[in-house]
């Protein structure tokens, strides 16, 4: 009896009131080590921030040393907890040759991965360079930049209703607008180390050019699609334009066009080739051309100098002889009528030739 009455040593030994402590902190445990976890998140996110503002200042002042003032007006860094999102009213860009002006933005980056951003523009866009007055809108603007230790690995933008007007343009204004717009650009695989080369594709939807109408004589929309390789892309910079393609012209930079489409109702045209700038800073260079339906364009550029009347003949004769000039049956689609080869087409001293003899009234001009 007296043996049934003890308890063990153990259990005699330990107080109750220090098991039910041990237990308590067993419970609180997680959480105290959740708040530190958050505790230091947060100082590491602070710390980021920080540096995050620190690079883009030291940026700033490095450009302005160089000639290009950028103001974010506004400017803010939030995001927290997981990502830095910076914010601006306006970006605006002021330097010798003109000024810039983008309405208000964002860029994005994930503290996790910090070298790819995410951006998006509600615009509008306006710049003043010399006597050119240019102004851009769009519904949505939004892009991507993943970056590279050694570059960059993609930039993306894309654009839908964008609307372009140019005004101080010679011989007129100038207004583009469009469906849906992407561009597109990469480090060629082969090419960039050697070259700086730099693949870019460009589509836009659905175009419309009141300059492109006269010239070719219908008001239909426009779609192209452009796959080029600009060589010597990495010596661009963000300096005056004309400083960049003397650079960009001495540096051996060529513009190989890989494919490029224009379809706009009845005509087509394709072409590939390659595009430099010759001494008087003109384009040059070889465009191969494939093409149907384009009578109306040949005529209206030889009625420029010959009268309408005559131009419009020579165009359907002209048109004739190369295949150009059938059109489709009513019940069949534009784009299954066959194209044609045409003659390579050469910019040469500031003219356009074709097949030996330079095209009338039509002159390239410098670009700076």
């Amino acid at each position: 009896m007296a043996q049934d009455r003890t308890r063990p040593e153990s259990a005699a030994q330990t107080p109750p009131g220090r098991v039910a402590g041990r237990s308590r902190r067993g419970l609180f445990l997680p959480y105290i080590l959740l708040a530190v976890v958050v505790v230091a998140w947060s100082i590491g996110w602070i710390w980021i921030r920080s540096r995050a503002a620190s690079e883009i200042d030291g940026w700033m002042a490095r450009e302005a040393t160089a000639g290009r003032n950028w103001a974010c007006a506004d400017r803010s860094l939030t995001g927290y907890p997981f990502r830095i999102e910076l914010r601006c009213s306006t970006v605006t860009l002021e330097r010798s040759d003109g000024r810039f002006r983008l309405g208000p933005s964002i860029a994005v980056a994930q503290v996790y991965q910090p070298r790819l951003v995410v951006f998006e523009s509600a615009g509008p866009f306006h710049v003043e360079q010399g006597a050119l007055i240019g102004d851009a809108a769009w519904r949505a603007l939004q892009g991507s930049f993943h970056g590279a230790s050694d570059g960059f690995t993609r930039a993306s933008v894309v654009i839908d209703d964008p609307t372009v007007t140019v005004a101080g343009a010679d011989p007129g204004p100038i207004a583009i607008s469009g469906q849906h717009l992407e561009l597109h650009a990469r480090p060629d695989p082969g090419r960039y180390a050697s070259e700086g080369a730099v693949d870019v594709s460009l589509r836009l939807a659905q175009a419309a050019v009141p300059q492109l109408d006269a010239l070719t004589g219908t008001q239909d929309p426009a779609d192209l699609a452009l796959d080029a390789t600009l060589a010597q892309a990495t010596v661009l910079r963000t300096g005056p334009l004309p400083r960049e393609l003397e650079r960009w012209r001495q540096a051996g930079g060529t513009l190989d066009i890989t494919a490029l489409s224009l379809a706009k109702g009845p005509q087509r045209v394709q072409a590939k080739g390659t595009l430099a700038l010759d001494a008087a800073h003109r384009p040059a260079g070889q465009i191969d051309l494939r093409a149907a339906g384009i009578d109306a364009l040949v005529g209206n550029l030889v009625g420029q100098r010959f009268g309408s009347d005559r131009g419009a003949l020579v165009g359907q004769l002209v048109g004739g002889l190369l295949g150009l000039s059938r059109r489709p049956q009513p019940d069949a689609q534009a784009d299954t009528v066959p194209l044609k080869d045409l003659p390579p087409l050469r910019l040469v001293d500031g003219k356009l030739v074709l097949s030996g003899f330079p095209i009338p009234n039509v002159h390239v001009p410098a670009l700076y």
